[in-house]
Protein backbone atom coordinates (compact mmCIF):
# COMPACT_ATOMS: atom_id res chain seq x y z
CA UNK A 1 0.00 0.00 0.00
CA UNK A 2 1.31 3.44 -1.06
CA UNK A 3 2.12 5.34 1.88
CA UNK A 4 0.49 8.66 2.47
CA UNK A 5 1.48 11.73 3.88
CA UNK A 6 -0.01 12.25 7.44
CA UNK A 7 -2.46 15.00 7.90
CA UNK A 8 -1.58 17.71 10.05
CA UNK A 9 -4.19 18.03 12.92
CA UNK A 10 -3.06 20.78 14.76
CA UNK A 11 0.77 21.40 13.21
CA UNK A 12 0.63 25.33 12.48
CA UNK A 13 4.14 25.38 11.78
CA UNK A 14 5.47 25.24 8.08
CA UNK A 15 9.04 23.84 8.61
CA UNK A 16 7.62 20.51 10.62
CA UNK A 17 4.87 19.89 8.00
CA UNK A 18 7.62 20.01 5.20
CA UNK A 19 10.12 18.68 6.69
CA UNK A 20 8.24 15.66 8.17
CA UNK A 21 6.08 14.30 5.49
CA UNK A 22 3.10 16.10 6.21
CA UNK A 23 -0.49 16.90 4.09
CA UNK A 24 -0.11 20.48 2.58
CA UNK A 25 -2.22 22.69 0.73
CA UNK A 26 0.18 24.81 -1.08
CA UNK A 27 -1.06 28.38 -0.60
CA UNK A 28 2.30 29.68 -1.35
CA UNK A 29 1.02 31.70 -4.27
CA UNK A 30 -0.23 34.51 -1.71
CA UNK A 31 3.54 35.22 -0.98
CA UNK A 32 3.80 36.61 -5.39
CA UNK A 33 0.49 38.58 -4.75
CA UNK A 34 1.38 40.21 -1.29
CA UNK A 35 4.94 41.55 -3.08
CA UNK A 36 2.64 42.60 -5.98
CA UNK A 37 0.22 44.65 -4.02
CA UNK A 38 2.21 45.24 -0.76
CA UNK A 39 1.41 48.36 1.60
CA UNK A 40 3.55 48.91 4.34
CA UNK A 41 1.46 47.15 6.52
CA UNK A 42 -1.16 44.47 5.91
CA UNK A 43 -3.74 43.20 8.24
CA UNK A 44 -5.66 39.83 7.28
CA UNK A 45 -8.81 39.34 9.08
CA UNK A 46 -10.14 36.12 9.25
CA UNK A 47 -12.04 33.87 11.53
CA UNK A 48 -10.25 31.81 13.94
CA UNK A 49 -8.82 28.26 12.49
CA UNK A 50 -9.06 29.34 8.71
CA UNK A 51 -5.14 28.93 8.75
CA UNK A 52 -3.63 32.35 9.75
CA UNK A 53 -0.95 30.83 11.83
CA UNK A 54 0.70 29.09 9.11
CA UNK A 55 0.45 31.27 6.51
CA UNK A 56 2.62 33.16 8.77
CA UNK A 57 4.95 30.63 9.38
CA UNK A 58 5.20 29.96 5.69
CA UNK A 59 6.03 33.65 5.42
CA UNK A 60 8.18 33.69 7.87
CA UNK A 61 10.34 30.62 6.07
CA UNK A 62 9.86 32.07 2.89
CA UNK A 63 12.04 35.43 3.95
CA UNK A 64 13.97 34.94 6.87
CA UNK A 65 17.70 34.77 6.36
CA UNK A 66 18.12 31.28 8.35
CA UNK A 67 16.01 29.30 6.33
CA UNK A 68 16.00 26.71 3.86
CA UNK A 69 14.94 27.39 0.34
CA UNK A 70 14.71 23.30 -0.09
CA UNK A 71 11.18 24.12 1.64
CA UNK A 72 9.71 25.67 -0.87
CA UNK A 73 10.79 22.91 -3.47
CA UNK A 74 7.92 21.99 -5.67
CA UNK A 75 5.82 24.50 -4.33
CA UNK A 76 3.76 26.90 -6.70
CA UNK A 77 5.99 29.98 -5.39
CA UNK A 78 9.26 27.54 -6.78
CA UNK A 79 7.97 28.44 -10.47
CA UNK A 80 8.62 32.27 -9.78
CA UNK A 81 12.31 32.40 -10.20
CA UNK A 82 13.19 35.73 -10.29
CA UNK A 83 10.70 36.88 -7.56
CA UNK A 84 12.46 33.74 -5.44
CA UNK A 85 15.92 35.25 -6.34
CA UNK A 86 15.16 38.15 -5.16
CA UNK A 87 13.24 37.46 -1.82
CA UNK A 88 13.58 34.23 -0.47
CA UNK A 89 16.32 33.77 2.35
CA UNK A 90 16.73 37.54 2.13
CA UNK A 91 15.67 39.67 5.25
CA UNK A 92 15.30 39.31 8.72
CA UNK A 93 11.93 38.65 10.26
CA UNK A 94 10.86 39.14 13.07
CA UNK A 95 7.79 36.93 13.76
CA UNK A 96 5.56 37.39 17.02
CA UNK A 97 2.25 35.74 18.33
CA UNK A 98 0.07 37.77 20.51
CA UNK A 99 -1.98 34.90 20.93
CA UNK A 100 -1.00 34.12 25.15
CA UNK A 101 -0.73 37.94 26.07
CA UNK A 102 -3.90 37.46 27.41
CA UNK A 103 -4.58 37.49 31.22
CA UNK A 104 -7.05 38.69 33.68
CA UNK A 105 -4.60 41.80 35.41
CA UNK A 106 -3.35 44.39 32.96
CA UNK A 107 0.06 43.91 34.43
CA UNK A 108 0.10 39.84 33.88
CA UNK A 109 -0.70 40.65 30.16
CA UNK A 110 2.55 43.34 29.67
CA UNK A 111 4.64 40.95 31.36
CA UNK A 112 3.39 37.70 28.63
CA UNK A 113 4.19 40.96 25.91
CA UNK A 114 7.49 40.96 27.48
CA UNK A 115 8.22 37.31 27.32
CA UNK A 116 6.68 37.14 23.88
CA UNK A 117 8.86 40.01 22.18
CA UNK A 118 11.58 38.78 24.52
CA UNK A 119 12.18 35.45 23.26
CA UNK A 120 11.97 36.25 19.42
CA UNK A 121 14.80 38.47 20.49
CA UNK A 122 17.07 36.14 21.55
CA UNK A 123 16.91 34.42 18.11
CA UNK A 124 19.14 37.19 17.36
CA UNK A 125 22.13 36.40 20.31
CA UNK A 126 24.90 37.90 17.92
CA UNK A 127 22.91 41.46 18.54
CA UNK A 128 24.60 41.74 21.93
CA UNK A 129 27.94 41.61 20.04
CA UNK A 130 27.19 43.06 16.91
CA UNK A 131 29.91 45.46 15.76
CA UNK A 132 27.44 47.03 13.73
CA UNK A 133 25.42 48.10 17.00
CA UNK A 134 26.47 51.02 19.43
CA UNK A 135 27.79 50.50 22.44
CA UNK A 136 24.35 52.11 23.59
CA UNK A 137 22.44 49.72 21.36
CA UNK A 138 23.88 46.37 22.38
CA UNK A 139 23.14 47.70 26.40
CA UNK A 140 18.99 47.96 25.12
CA UNK A 141 19.32 44.64 22.90
CA UNK A 142 20.75 42.85 26.21
CA UNK A 143 17.93 45.19 28.43
CA UNK A 144 15.57 43.29 25.90
CA UNK A 145 16.67 39.71 26.59
CA UNK A 146 17.42 40.26 29.84
CA UNK A 147 15.58 37.46 32.43
CA UNK A 148 15.32 37.93 36.15
CA UNK A 149 15.93 35.32 38.63
CA UNK A 150 12.51 34.07 38.67
CA UNK A 151 12.68 33.73 35.26
CA UNK A 152 10.58 36.41 33.70
CA UNK A 153 11.22 38.93 31.29
CA UNK A 154 12.33 42.06 32.81
CA UNK A 155 11.86 44.94 29.97
CA UNK A 156 10.87 48.23 31.17
CA UNK A 157 7.64 49.85 30.12
CA UNK A 158 9.88 52.69 27.93
CA UNK A 159 11.42 49.73 26.78
CA UNK A 160 8.69 47.08 25.81
CA UNK A 161 6.90 50.79 24.01
CA UNK A 162 9.99 50.67 21.73
CA UNK A 163 11.37 46.81 21.94
CA UNK A 164 9.66 45.99 18.11
CA UNK A 165 11.11 49.32 16.80
CA UNK A 166 14.19 49.06 18.23
CA UNK A 167 14.70 45.08 17.09
CA UNK A 168 13.54 45.97 13.55
CA UNK A 169 16.53 48.68 13.90
CA UNK A 170 19.40 46.83 15.18
CA UNK A 171 18.85 43.74 12.77
CA UNK A 172 18.43 46.40 9.79
CA UNK A 173 22.07 47.44 11.02
CA UNK A 174 23.31 44.13 10.99
CA UNK A 175 22.34 42.57 8.10
CA UNK A 176 22.67 46.14 6.04
CA UNK A 177 18.83 44.89 4.78
CA UNK A 178 15.26 46.14 6.07
CA UNK A 179 12.86 44.23 8.75
CA UNK A 180 10.08 42.12 7.99
CA UNK A 181 7.58 42.48 10.69
CA UNK A 182 4.79 39.85 11.37
CA UNK A 183 2.47 39.99 13.87
CA UNK A 184 0.04 36.87 14.46
CA UNK A 185 -3.39 37.05 16.53
CA UNK A 186 -2.52 40.74 16.64
CA UNK A 187 -6.24 41.61 18.68
CA UNK A 188 -6.22 38.63 21.43
CA UNK A 189 -4.30 41.07 24.10
CA UNK A 190 -6.96 43.59 23.30
CA UNK A 191 -9.78 40.89 23.42
CA UNK A 192 -9.02 39.98 26.85
CA UNK A 193 -8.35 42.92 27.87
CA UNK A 194 -11.63 44.19 26.91
CA UNK A 195 -13.11 40.79 28.94
CA UNK A 196 -11.29 41.81 31.92
CA UNK A 197 -11.59 45.47 32.55
CA UNK A 198 -8.21 46.96 31.55
CA UNK A 199 -8.96 47.57 27.93
CA UNK A 200 -7.76 51.58 28.16
CA UNK A 201 -4.77 50.49 29.58
CA UNK A 202 -3.76 47.71 26.70
CA UNK A 203 -5.26 49.87 23.94
CA UNK A 204 -2.72 52.48 25.25
CA UNK A 205 0.34 50.40 25.41
CA UNK A 206 -0.84 48.20 21.58
CA UNK A 207 -0.92 51.93 20.12
CA UNK A 208 2.11 52.93 21.42
CA UNK A 209 4.20 49.81 20.32
CA UNK A 210 2.45 49.54 17.19
CA UNK A 211 3.00 53.54 16.30
CA UNK A 212 6.63 53.53 17.27
CA UNK A 213 7.67 50.72 14.69
CA UNK A 214 4.84 51.40 11.71
CA UNK A 215 5.26 55.08 11.97
CA UNK A 216 7.91 56.46 10.05
CA UNK A 217 10.33 53.49 10.62
CA UNK A 218 12.77 53.52 8.31
CA UNK A 219 14.09 50.08 9.24
CA UNK A 220 11.16 48.48 7.99
CA UNK A 221 10.43 46.61 4.90
CA UNK A 222 7.00 45.92 5.30
CA UNK A 223 4.41 44.22 8.09
CA UNK A 224 1.88 41.27 8.05
CA UNK A 225 -0.36 41.01 11.20
CA UNK A 226 -3.30 38.85 11.15
CA UNK A 227 -6.28 38.34 13.04
CA UNK A 228 -10.04 38.18 13.82
CA UNK A 229 -11.36 41.34 14.00
CA UNK A 230 -10.59 44.82 12.18
CA UNK A 231 -9.92 47.21 14.93
CA UNK A 232 -10.86 50.61 14.33
CA UNK A 233 -7.86 52.45 13.15
CA UNK A 234 -8.02 55.02 15.40
CA UNK A 235 -8.10 53.17 18.33
CA UNK A 236 -4.86 51.22 18.12
CA UNK A 237 -3.59 52.26 14.25
CA UNK A 238 -3.53 56.18 14.04
CA UNK A 239 -2.05 58.02 11.77
CA UNK A 240 -1.14 54.65 9.23
CA UNK A 241 -1.21 55.88 6.24
CA UNK A 242 0.43 53.34 4.05
CA UNK A 243 -2.23 50.58 5.83
CA UNK A 244 -4.21 48.34 3.92
CA UNK A 245 -6.64 45.29 5.54
CA UNK A 246 -7.97 42.54 3.48
CA UNK A 247 -11.17 41.30 5.07
CA UNK A 248 -13.88 38.18 4.33
CA UNK A 249 -15.30 40.76 1.93
CA UNK A 250 -12.58 41.44 -0.27
CA UNK A 251 -11.61 39.71 -3.07
CA UNK A 252 -8.07 39.66 -3.91
CA UNK A 253 -6.48 36.65 -1.40
CA UNK A 254 -9.57 35.13 -0.93
CA UNK A 255 -8.44 31.77 -1.56
CA UNK A 256 -5.36 31.90 0.86
CA UNK A 257 -7.41 31.49 3.84
CA UNK A 258 -9.35 27.68 4.15
CA UNK A 259 -9.61 25.71 1.82
CA UNK A 260 -11.34 25.88 -1.89
CA UNK A 261 -13.88 23.31 -3.14
CA UNK A 262 -11.30 21.95 -5.34
CA UNK A 263 -8.62 21.27 -2.65
CA UNK A 264 -11.14 19.33 -0.34
CA UNK A 265 -11.57 17.21 -3.22
CA UNK A 266 -8.14 16.37 -4.21
CA UNK A 267 -7.74 15.99 -0.48
CA UNK A 268 -10.52 13.83 -0.45
CA UNK A 269 -9.49 11.52 -3.22
CA UNK A 270 -5.79 11.36 -1.91
CA UNK A 271 -6.82 9.67 1.06
CA UNK A 272 -9.39 7.55 -0.28
CA UNK A 273 -12.44 9.66 1.36
CA UNK A 274 -14.37 10.83 -1.32
CA UNK A 275 -17.08 9.19 -0.58
CA UNK A 276 -17.59 11.34 2.25
CA UNK A 277 -17.43 14.60 0.04
CA UNK A 278 -21.54 15.38 0.57
CA UNK A 279 -21.16 15.32 4.72
CA UNK A 280 -17.85 17.48 4.51
CA UNK A 281 -19.57 20.21 2.05
CA UNK A 282 -22.89 20.04 4.58
CA UNK A 283 -20.55 20.77 7.74
CA UNK A 284 -17.79 22.45 7.18
CA UNK A 285 -18.49 24.78 3.62
CA UNK A 286 -20.56 27.36 2.95
CA UNK A 287 -17.84 30.40 3.46
CA UNK A 288 -18.02 33.01 1.19
CA UNK A 289 -14.71 34.77 0.91
CA UNK A 290 -14.96 37.89 -1.36
CA UNK A 291 -16.78 35.76 -3.92
CA UNK A 292 -15.02 32.20 -3.30
CA UNK A 293 -16.78 29.45 -1.84
CA UNK A 294 -14.69 28.60 1.26
CA UNK A 295 -14.66 25.45 4.02
CA UNK A 296 -12.89 25.60 7.33
CA UNK A 297 -9.51 23.99 6.86
CA UNK A 298 -9.45 22.81 10.94
CA UNK A 299 -12.61 20.98 10.33
CA UNK A 300 -11.82 19.07 7.13
CA UNK A 301 -8.15 17.72 8.54
CA UNK A 302 -10.29 16.95 11.58
CA UNK A 303 -12.38 15.01 10.36
CA UNK A 304 -10.34 13.29 7.62
CA UNK A 305 -7.58 12.34 10.32
CA UNK A 306 -10.54 10.82 12.52
CA UNK A 307 -11.55 9.07 9.80
CA UNK A 308 -8.61 7.41 8.51
CA UNK A 309 -7.78 6.29 11.89
CA UNK A 310 -11.75 4.81 12.59
CA UNK A 311 -12.58 7.31 15.53
CA UNK A 312 -15.85 8.17 14.25
CA UNK A 313 -18.05 7.56 10.93
CA UNK A 314 -20.58 10.98 11.33
CA UNK A 315 -19.36 14.79 11.06
CA UNK A 316 -18.18 16.31 14.59
CA UNK A 317 -18.00 19.24 15.83
CA UNK A 318 -14.36 20.02 15.69
CA UNK A 319 -14.60 24.51 15.70
CA UNK A 320 -16.80 24.43 18.54
CA UNK A 321 -13.83 23.34 21.08
CA UNK A 322 -11.66 25.94 19.70
CA UNK A 323 -12.73 28.68 21.64
CA UNK A 324 -15.34 30.04 23.95
CA UNK A 325 -18.87 30.90 21.67
CA UNK A 326 -20.33 32.83 24.53
CA UNK A 327 -20.96 36.07 22.13
CA UNK A 328 -24.12 33.81 21.03
CA UNK A 329 -25.39 34.05 24.62
CA UNK A 330 -24.23 37.52 25.44
CA UNK A 331 -26.41 38.60 21.58
CA UNK A 332 -29.58 36.34 22.89
CA UNK A 333 -29.48 38.47 26.23
CA UNK A 334 -29.30 41.60 24.59
CA UNK A 335 -31.50 40.82 21.74
CA UNK A 336 -34.57 41.91 22.07
CA UNK A 337 -37.77 40.17 20.37
CA UNK A 338 -37.00 41.09 16.75
CA UNK A 339 -33.83 39.65 16.80
CA UNK A 340 -34.31 36.51 18.69
CA UNK A 341 -36.83 35.69 15.46
CA UNK A 342 -34.05 36.58 13.31
CA UNK A 343 -31.72 34.08 14.72
CA UNK A 344 -34.39 31.68 14.51
CA UNK A 345 -34.76 32.28 11.01
CA UNK A 346 -30.70 31.99 10.61
CA UNK A 347 -31.35 28.76 12.27
CA UNK A 348 -33.98 27.74 9.82
CA UNK A 349 -31.88 27.71 6.59
CA UNK A 350 -32.93 31.32 5.63
CA UNK A 351 -30.76 34.83 5.12
CA UNK A 352 -31.49 38.16 6.95
CA UNK A 353 -30.11 41.66 5.72
CA UNK A 354 -27.82 43.68 7.80
CA UNK A 355 -25.48 46.51 7.92
CA UNK A 356 -22.08 45.14 8.86
CA UNK A 357 -19.39 47.11 10.39
CA UNK A 358 -16.08 45.90 9.41
CA UNK A 359 -14.38 47.94 11.68
CA UNK A 360 -15.36 48.57 14.83
CA UNK A 361 -13.74 49.29 18.25
CA UNK A 362 -14.59 47.05 21.11
CA UNK A 363 -16.41 49.61 23.12
CA UNK A 364 -18.32 49.39 20.28
CA UNK A 365 -19.96 45.64 21.23
CA UNK A 366 -21.66 46.99 23.81
CA UNK A 367 -23.16 50.52 22.53
CA UNK A 368 -25.77 48.71 19.67
CA UNK A 369 -26.96 45.71 19.76
CA UNK A 370 -26.80 45.79 16.11
CA UNK A 371 -22.96 45.37 15.88
CA UNK A 372 -23.19 42.14 17.65
CA UNK A 373 -24.23 41.24 13.73
CA UNK A 374 -21.28 42.43 12.73
CA UNK A 375 -18.79 40.43 14.94
CA UNK A 376 -21.05 37.55 14.40
CA UNK A 377 -20.19 37.76 10.65
CA UNK A 378 -16.21 38.91 11.49
CA UNK A 379 -15.70 35.48 13.74
CA UNK A 380 -17.13 33.06 11.14
CA UNK A 381 -20.78 32.39 12.86
CA UNK A 382 -22.33 33.99 10.36
CA UNK A 383 -21.35 34.25 6.74
CA UNK A 384 -22.73 36.85 3.26
CA UNK A 385 -24.52 34.23 1.02
CA UNK A 386 -24.13 37.14 -2.00
CA UNK A 387 -21.93 39.93 -2.75
CA UNK A 388 -23.50 43.19 -2.21
CA UNK A 389 -22.85 46.43 -2.51
CA UNK A 390 -22.94 49.21 0.06
CA UNK A 391 -22.99 47.78 3.44
CA UNK A 392 -26.16 45.75 3.59
CA UNK A 393 -25.45 41.88 4.02
CA UNK A 394 -27.30 39.38 3.32
CA UNK A 395 -26.24 36.83 6.19
CA UNK A 396 -26.47 33.20 6.85
CA UNK A 397 -25.23 30.59 9.14
CA UNK A 398 -22.98 28.84 7.10
CA UNK A 399 -23.20 25.14 7.48
CA UNK A 400 -24.24 22.34 10.04
CA UNK A 401 -21.92 22.56 12.33
CA UNK A 402 -22.34 26.50 13.10
CA UNK A 403 -25.94 25.59 13.06
CA UNK A 404 -25.25 23.04 15.97
CA UNK A 405 -23.25 25.59 17.82
CA UNK A 406 -26.47 27.96 17.93
CA UNK A 407 -28.65 25.62 19.07
CA UNK A 408 -26.31 24.60 21.77
CA UNK A 409 -25.67 28.02 22.97
CA UNK A 410 -29.72 28.49 22.92
CA UNK A 411 -29.98 25.71 24.97
CA UNK A 412 -27.82 27.04 27.74
CA UNK A 413 -28.84 30.60 27.11
CA UNK A 414 -32.64 29.37 27.78
CA UNK A 415 -31.66 27.15 30.48
CA UNK A 416 -30.05 29.72 32.39
CA UNK A 417 -33.57 32.11 31.71
CA UNK A 418 -35.39 29.57 32.99
CA UNK A 419 -33.75 28.69 37.02
CA UNK A 420 -34.32 32.44 37.11
CA UNK A 421 -38.02 31.40 38.44
CA UNK A 422 -37.58 28.49 40.16
CA UNK A 423 -41.35 28.29 41.21
CA UNK A 424 -42.80 27.99 38.00
CA UNK A 425 -40.13 25.44 36.75
CA UNK A 426 -40.82 23.13 39.88
CA UNK A 427 -44.21 23.82 39.45
CA UNK A 428 -44.25 22.21 35.49
CA UNK A 429 -41.83 19.73 36.70
CA UNK A 430 -43.92 18.41 39.20
CA UNK A 431 -47.48 18.77 36.87
CA UNK A 432 -45.56 15.08 35.22
CA UNK A 433 -45.08 13.54 38.46
CA UNK A 434 -48.77 14.07 39.27
CA UNK A 435 -50.13 13.50 35.25
CA UNK A 436 -51.50 16.85 35.17
CA UNK A 437 -51.21 17.11 30.88
CA UNK A 438 -52.88 20.31 30.85
CA UNK A 439 -50.51 21.78 33.63
CA UNK A 440 -47.75 20.21 31.11
CA UNK A 441 -49.07 21.08 28.18
CA UNK A 442 -49.48 25.30 29.15
CA UNK A 443 -46.13 24.92 30.95
CA UNK A 444 -44.34 23.66 28.46
CA UNK A 445 -45.72 25.88 25.67
CA UNK A 446 -45.14 28.93 27.94
CA UNK A 447 -41.50 28.20 27.50
CA UNK A 448 -41.52 27.47 24.05
CA UNK A 449 -42.41 30.41 23.18
CA UNK A 450 -39.59 32.07 24.58
CA UNK A 451 -37.22 30.11 22.89
CA UNK A 452 -36.31 29.63 19.52
CA UNK A 453 -37.86 26.61 17.43
CA UNK A 454 -36.28 24.48 14.25
CA UNK A 455 -38.57 24.45 11.31
CA UNK A 456 -35.13 24.06 9.00
CA UNK A 457 -37.25 22.29 6.19
CA UNK A 458 -33.27 20.73 5.38
CA UNK A 459 -32.93 19.34 8.70
CA UNK A 460 -33.41 15.85 9.53
CA UNK A 461 -36.82 15.01 11.04
CA UNK A 462 -34.22 13.16 14.18
CA UNK A 463 -32.62 17.04 14.86
CA UNK A 464 -35.89 18.89 15.17
CA UNK A 465 -37.23 16.29 17.91
CA UNK A 466 -33.18 16.68 19.42
CA UNK A 467 -34.00 20.24 20.04
CA UNK A 468 -37.20 19.67 21.96
CA UNK A 469 -35.99 17.09 23.42
CA UNK A 470 -32.33 18.87 24.82
CA UNK A 471 -35.34 21.93 25.87
CA UNK A 472 -36.54 18.76 29.05
CA UNK A 473 -33.75 17.82 29.70
CA UNK A 474 -32.62 20.92 30.82
CA UNK A 475 -35.46 21.81 32.49
CA UNK A 476 -35.80 18.17 34.29
CA UNK A 477 -31.74 18.58 35.42
CA UNK A 478 -32.82 21.56 37.69
CA UNK A 479 -34.84 18.95 40.14
CA UNK A 480 -33.51 17.09 43.12
CA UNK A 481 -33.88 13.46 44.10
CA UNK A 482 -34.82 13.16 40.17
CA UNK A 483 -32.79 10.24 38.29
CA UNK A 484 -33.29 11.80 34.37
CA UNK A 485 -31.87 9.29 31.77
CA UNK A 486 -31.54 10.45 27.98
CA UNK A 487 -32.28 7.85 25.18
CA UNK A 488 -31.24 4.81 27.99
CA UNK A 489 -31.97 1.47 27.40
CA UNK A 490 -34.75 -0.05 28.00
CA UNK A 491 -37.26 -2.76 27.08
CA UNK A 492 -36.51 -3.45 23.22
CA UNK A 493 -35.17 0.06 22.13
CA UNK A 494 -34.25 3.53 23.71
CA UNK A 495 -36.62 5.88 25.06
CA UNK A 496 -36.01 9.35 24.85
CA UNK A 497 -36.28 10.36 28.87
CA UNK A 498 -36.54 8.40 31.78
CA UNK A 499 -37.31 9.46 35.05
CA UNK A 500 -36.95 7.42 38.08
CA UNK A 501 -37.78 9.39 41.51
CA UNK A 502 -36.93 7.21 43.82
CA UNK A 503 -38.60 8.21 47.13
CA UNK A 504 -42.18 8.56 45.22
CA UNK A 505 -41.64 5.12 43.45
CA UNK A 506 -42.64 6.90 40.26
CA UNK A 507 -40.98 6.11 37.03
CA UNK A 508 -41.78 8.71 33.57
CA UNK A 509 -41.32 7.56 30.36
CA UNK A 510 -41.78 10.94 27.66
CA UNK A 511 -41.39 9.85 24.38
CA UNK A 512 -41.21 13.37 21.42
CA UNK A 513 -42.04 13.42 17.91
CA UNK A 514 -41.49 16.14 15.82
CA UNK A 515 -45.60 17.20 14.58
CA UNK A 516 -44.84 17.82 10.68
CA UNK A 517 -47.62 19.89 9.29
CA UNK A 518 -48.88 20.55 12.83
CA UNK A 519 -50.12 16.69 12.99
CA UNK A 520 -49.99 17.21 17.24
CA UNK A 521 -52.59 14.39 17.69
CA UNK A 522 -50.75 11.76 15.49
CA UNK A 523 -47.68 12.42 16.57
CA UNK A 524 -48.46 12.12 20.37
CA UNK A 525 -50.24 8.47 19.40
CA UNK A 526 -47.37 7.80 17.50
CA UNK A 527 -45.01 8.75 20.38
CA UNK A 528 -47.47 6.44 22.98
CA UNK A 529 -47.75 3.27 20.74
CA UNK A 530 -43.77 3.37 20.48
CA UNK A 531 -43.61 3.39 24.27
CA UNK A 532 -45.72 0.31 24.49
CA UNK A 533 -44.37 -1.41 21.44
CA UNK A 534 -41.06 -1.25 22.75
CA UNK A 535 -42.04 -1.69 26.67
CA UNK A 536 -39.93 1.12 27.31
CA UNK A 537 -41.73 0.91 31.09
CA UNK A 538 -39.54 -2.45 31.72
CA UNK A 539 -36.18 -0.84 33.29
CA UNK A 540 -38.33 1.02 35.46
CA UNK A 541 -40.59 -1.62 37.21
CA UNK A 542 -37.12 -3.49 37.40
CA UNK A 543 -35.70 -0.37 39.30
CA UNK A 544 -38.69 -0.77 41.73
CA UNK A 545 -40.78 1.96 40.41
CA UNK A 546 -44.64 1.03 41.22
CA UNK A 547 -46.24 3.87 39.39
CA UNK A 548 -45.13 4.32 35.70
CA UNK A 549 -46.45 8.06 33.70
CA UNK A 550 -46.28 7.64 30.07
CA UNK A 551 -46.14 10.74 27.72
CA UNK A 552 -46.19 10.77 24.20
CA UNK A 553 -45.12 14.80 23.18
CA UNK A 554 -45.64 16.35 19.74
CA UNK A 555 -43.77 19.63 19.09
CA UNK A 556 -44.12 21.78 16.27
CA UNK A 557 -42.68 25.24 16.24
CA UNK A 558 -43.02 27.31 19.39
CA UNK A 559 -45.90 24.44 20.01
CA UNK A 560 -47.01 21.54 21.44
CA UNK A 561 -49.48 18.91 22.85
CA UNK A 562 -49.43 16.81 25.42
CA UNK A 563 -51.47 13.00 25.62
CA UNK A 564 -50.78 10.47 29.02
CA UNK A 565 -51.06 6.77 28.59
Amino acid sequence: MEKKWKLPMGIEDFERIQRDGFYYVDKTRMIRDLLENMALVNLFTRPRRFGKTLNMSMLKHFFDTGSDNVLFDGLEISGEKELCDKYMGKFPVISISLKNAASDSFSSAKEMLCSIIGQEALRFPFLSESGCLSETERRQYNAMIHVGSDGVFTMKDSLLKNSLLLLSRFLQKHYGQKTILLIDEYDVPIDYAYRSGYYDDMVRLVRTLFGAVFKTNDSLEFAVLTGCLRISKESIFTGLNNFKVYTIKDVRYKEYFGFTDTEVRQMLEYYGLFSQYDAVREWYDGYLFGNLGIYCPWDVINYCGDLRDGSVKEPQNYWVNTSSNDIIKKFLSKAKTAARNEIEQLINGNSIRKMIRQELTYRDLDSEPENLWSILFTTGYLTQCSTQAGDLTDLVIPNREIQWIFVQQIREWFNQETVKNMEKLESFCMAFQENDTVAIEEGFNAYLKKTISIRDTNARKEMKENFYHGILLGLFGNMDGWDVQSNAESGDGYSDISIEIEDKGIGIIIELKYAEKAAFDTGCHEALKQINDRNYAEKLIDDGMTTIRKYGIACYKRHCKVISG
